[in-house]
């Protein structure tokens, strides 16, 4: 297999990816996606599987053309990890929640508007206890969480100022932790537990601390329907249980990373994904 592996660098990630093709004794090239041109009629693929790693920052124009090549090397018979739509979908907070409704899979309420006013009105329909969240964002970054009126209105006021969408979400009092599930094909490959210490969020990048885990059936079947939902073959899912012991949905990252992951349960994640996108083509 000659595996193409679409980034925006050479980073740790990327490295991984290389070494664990060389030691499956294939052969892997790390292709900068701002790099990347197009041909129609297509020429014949010079690799066998494309790989997604990162999609780095683009005009409008940049982002669909790299998007549209994706869709051309699919529509081709070219199997690309993953998949445009699942990329599509899983980038998009708002589109994913949808298409996770769409499938029963258990979220929390979530309201999304254009206006500040809209938003007080959803603040107060969510129980005056909330998070927002950029629509595009990763890693915790840009979320807030509010209960107090007069700063949710100035919070609201300033992303409708910049032309922001406002995606509230009814925040979901949990035991400090939460679930990061690695779903690869039709299984789970492994799962941690990520503490928050005092922080509300428990994204490793905003210092939360790990732990390895076993999930019970149904979890593992939560992970797998949402990932499914999403059309995300390798997909990061976070699971979320509240105080009375009800499991939720919070993400689906079709680009999820596995440093902290890997480490903490003592697999190579990488070689994993090798081996699958190897007796996938």
């Amino acid at each position: 297999m000659r595996l193409g592996i679409l980034c925006g660098g050479t980073g740790w990630h990327v490295q991984d990816l290389i070494r664990a093709t060389k030691a499956d004794g294939h052969e892997a090239e790390a292709i900068d996606f701002r790099k990347i041109s197009a041909e129609v009629p297509a020429n014949p693929a010079c690799f066998d599987t494309w790989l997604v790693r990162t999609m780095p920052a683009g005009s409008l124009e940049q982002i669909i053309f790299r998007m549209d090549c994706l869709h051309a090397a699919v529509a081709g018979g070219m199997a690309v990890l993953n998949p445009p739509r699942a990329l599509e979908t899983c980038v998009d907070k708002f589109l994913t929640t949808a298409r996770l409704g769409e499938a029963a899979v258990p979220i929390p309420r979530t309201i999304c508007t254009q206006t500040a006013d809209d938003a007080m009105h959803a603040f107060n329909t969510l129980g005056g206890d909330i998070v927002v969240k950029p629509i595009f964002g990763s890693e915790g970054r840009g979320m807030v969480r509010l209960t107090d009126k007069e700063v949710a209105w100035r919070t609201f006021h300033a992303i409708e100022q910049t032309g922001g969408v406002l995606y509230l979400q009814r925040f979901i009092h949990h035991p400090g932790w939460d679930v990061r599930v690695f779903v690869l094909g039709d299984r789970v490959l492994t799962s941690m537990k990520r503490y928050g210490h005092g922080d509300w969020r428990t994204n490793v990048a905003q210092g939360g601390t790990t732990e390895p885990c076993e999930l019970a059936p149904a979890q593992q079947k939560l992970a797998l329907d949402a990932a499914r939902a999403t059309g995300a073959i390798v997909a990061g899912v976070d699971l979320l249980c509240d105080e009375v012991g009800s499991w939720y949905v919070i993400e689906v990252n079709a680009v999820p990373g596995w440093k902290a992951l890997a480490a903490t349960c003592d697999i190579d994640v990488a070689a994993a994904i090798i081996r699958f996108a190897s007796e996938e083509r």
